[in-house]
């Protein structure tokens, strides 16, 4: 088990950053930490990071505890945190070479990893002189030095540019074929793009855990449709799975079926049946991000 995390609880004060959090990663998987701002995910990073310790809970990382085994957890991690720290003075490889000395890694590692990352092309420039993509690809480098098991991201595509956003998913996917990833976000479609696995947090609790296609699987679908005549919503409840009616304006309607079926054949027996015509009749399937905004905000 690369992650084990069981009942983690954190307190600052008498505010509750997390509340009995549990879950677990293999390897290799990229699980994608989901959460609005302040919902506890940096919280679980440094933790995970053995940067501050739980109020409550166990952790173990690569099979060592966070606590009794504060150091094996640091040398077998990579992480980037959400500000990126840099020398900015430094050229790539003068700052890849000054961690290195750290982590006691050879001269050779140091290639490898800017191979992997793809910084050949700019490692005669200072780091300061870079872009943000490219700075983020030396923190995933420098994360990567010591080849560790598990790279645990905080936000790693805040403030990229689409070029530069498509280029660091792509970076992390390849990564995620033989190590275990963990990263942290509030972007959805970030984890539609690069992830195996999501799992969601509100308010310092887990709210989902699932595999993707799981997920994407349990989205709902909404079908608009105009009539020409009012409809009582009532009835248009008792069509087979449906979740909810809104009276949008006039007479169209937006029913919301739990179903990855195409319901629009109901709507139209519905309105057949009932002597209605259907002036228009839409399918609008409700994307991940809007199952997102369900779980982080209907949440007590």
């Amino acid at each position: 088990m690369s992650i084990e995390v069981t009942e983690v609880s954190k307190f600052f004060g008498d505010q509750s950053a997390l509340n009995k959090v549990s879950f677990k990663v293999e390897k290799p998987e990229i699980v994608g930490f989901l959460g609005p701002n302040g919902a506890g995910k940096s919280t679980m990073m440094k933790i995970l990071t053995t940067y501050i310790q739980p109020t409550s809970g166990m952790a173990r990382v690569n099979g060592y505890d966070i606590v009794a085994d504060k150091q094996k957890v640091q040398q077998s991690v990579g992480y980037l945190p959400e500000h990126n720290p840099l020398y900015l003075d430094l050229y790539i490889k003068e700052y890849l070479a000054f961690n290195a000395q750290i982590y006691k890694v050879s001269k050779q590692r140091i290639e490898e990893v800017i191979a992997l990352t793809g910084l050949s092309a700019e490692i005669h420039k200072k780091i300061g002189q870079l872009s943000k993509g490219y700075r983020q690809r030396v923190g995933l480098a420098n994360a990567l030095l010591h080849n560790p098991e598990v790279l645990i991201l905080d936000e790693p595509t805040t403030g990229l540019d689409p070029n530069q956003l498509t280029e660091i998913r792509q970076l992390i996917k390849t990564i995620g074929k033989t190590k275990t990833v963990f990263l942290s976000t509030h972007i959805m479609q970030e984890v539609e793009a690069m992830c195996d696995r999501v799992i969601i947090i509100n308010k310092g609790e887990i709210v989902a855990d699932k595999k993707l296609e799981v997920l994407r699987e349990s989205k709902e679908q909404t079908v608009v449709v105009e009539f020409d005549y009012r409809v009582e919503e009532a009835f248009l409840l008792k069509l087979p799975k449906v979740e909810r009616v809104v009276n949008t304006s006039g007479f169209v309607y937006e029913i919301t079926f739990k179903t990855q079926e195409d319901m629009r054949s109901s709507v139209f027996d519905f309105a057949h049946d009932n002597q209605l015509k259907i002036l228009q009749l839409n399918q609008k399937n409700a994307s991940l991000e809007s199952l997102f905004r369900e779980l982080t905000t209907n949440i007590k």
